[in-house]
């Protein structure tokens, strides 16, 4: 018994340290564009490069 007179208090403090950590998260914008960084890995930002790369060489050429 005395056992869950430690536990409790210690459960319910995790739980409220958890609630508060979610709701600062919520708050700062952690979860705002959830699709975002799945998408980001799909594109190759070199490619953007390489094309204005070659547009600049073949505007000297010319």
């Amino acid at each position: 018994m005395s056992n869950l007179l430690l536990l409790i208090p210690i459960a319910l403090f995790l739980g409220l340290l958890g609630l508060g950590a979610f709701l600062w998260s919520l708050r700062s914008g952690q979860f705002d564009d959830m699709e975002g960084a799945a998408n980001r890995i799909l594109f190759d930002d070199d490619d953007e490069a390489l094309a204005h790369k070659s547009k600049k060489l073949k505007k000297n050429d010319s």
